[in-house]
């Protein structure tokens, strides 16, 4: 057998396999065979005469009219806020710079948001549009929103209140309130917006975060997610619980522990567990248990803790008579808001 044919035969014999493999994985249109013959009965062509280009009649008439989607009347509106972002409150700018804010929302109501806008509530206008819109977003999910801002000129900390309107208008509640906001500081102000901490409350030596840790605390928050939890028991038929100093000292320690170490653990960076961090306060506990949260403030918290059916029965537990409330917040952090509370029973 002549030498090339020999080796040309593996060689037709890959490209027949593979030509039998493509034609397993496409599927193509065969190309009109031409007519062997012309009847006599067809006309002849004309000169000059043009074909008729052919309307797709077929694929008009499959695809049918969907009918407008309408709002329904009867749902609710409601939102919550979860996170900034960019800008985080008291971010330092430059006189005139411009900047983009943006914020985390969820549409925690049953009204799918469309053609609804974020609008300038008061406060500090910086530039800010009239009004910006939001994407649509279906009940239950988050959305991010922006506004596009300019630094004023002069140094000084600077707060703009925004709002959430529906497609009419009307604005649409952000738990208890209708606002949420943007808090820049131009120049060397140091006038920026901080809370001390709550009363009754030590806040022990954070491991693991070093003196670079530099978290801060917010009073306000750790009052309303206490408050958010007492309604939720007085929702259920349950009593109040008490807050308790040393609780709350050891819920704060582990809140700024995650701050500090970028976690969301029931595990301290030091290894200890929440009864440890309990006894370590000084809290005898016939009985423990703790919840956390990352990445939102005291209603964004409470929501998720009351969809997820474990922390909704660590709230609801008949067994805690006492509570203590932790919150830091770390700039640099990866959530920004880091929540802790502790439940104990003497």
């Amino acid at each position: 057998m002549n030498k090339k044919i020999k080796n040309a035969l593996p060689f037709l014999l890959i490209v027949a396999l593979l030509s039998a493999c493509i034609s397993v994985e496409t599927e193509e249109t065969p190309a009109p065979v031409a007519p062997k013959f012309i009847t006599a009965t067809l006309p002849p062509t004309k000169s000059g005469y043009v074909p008729p280009t052919p309307t797709a009649t077929l694929e008009s008439t499959l695809a049918p009219t969907l009918p407008p989607v309408t709002a329904d009347p009867n749902c609710t509106d409601s939102a919550v806020f979860v996170r900034d972002v960019t800008v985080p409150d008291g971010m330092k700018m430059k006189a005139g710079e411009a900047f983009v804010k943006t914020w985390e929302l969820i549409n925690n109501g049953t009204c799918t948001w469309a053609g609804y806008v974020v609008k300038f509530e008061s406060g500090d206008r910086m530039n800010a549009p009239l009004s910006a819109p939001i994407a649509d977003t279906p009940p239950k999910k988050s959305v991010e929103i922006s506004v596009s801002l300019t630094a004023p000129s002069a140094d000084g900390s600077y707060t703009g209140n925004f709002s959430i309107h529906d497609a009419s208008g009307k604005s649409v509640p952000i738990g208890t309130e209708r606002t949420f906001w943007v808090k820049i500081t131009v120049g060397a102000s140091t006038n920026l917006p901080t809370t001390p901490s709550a009363p009754n409350a030590t806040l022990p030596p954070v491991s693991g975060g070093g003196a670079n840790c530099n978290y801060s605390t917010n009073a306000g928050y750790v009052n309303q997610i206490a408050s958010l939890i007492n309604q939720e028991r007085a929702n259920a038929g349950l009593p109040a619980l008490t807050v308790n100093a040393q609780l709350e000292s050891a819920a704060q320690s582990h809140a700024a522990d995650m701050a500090c170490n970028g976690m969301i653990s029931h595990a301290g960076s030091d290894g200890s567990s929440v009864r440890s961090r309990v006894a370590a306060a000084g809290y005898a506990a016939s009985y423990v248990e703790e919840i956390i949260y990352g990445g939102g403030g005291p209603q964004a918290a409470l929501t998720w803790w009351m969809s997820d059916q474990i922390h909704r029965d660590a709230i609801l537990s008949v067994k805690s008579a006492e509570m203590g409330v932790g919150y830091a917040y770390f700039s640099n952090g990866s959530y920004g808001d880091f929540i802790a509370v502790d439940f104990g029973s003497p």
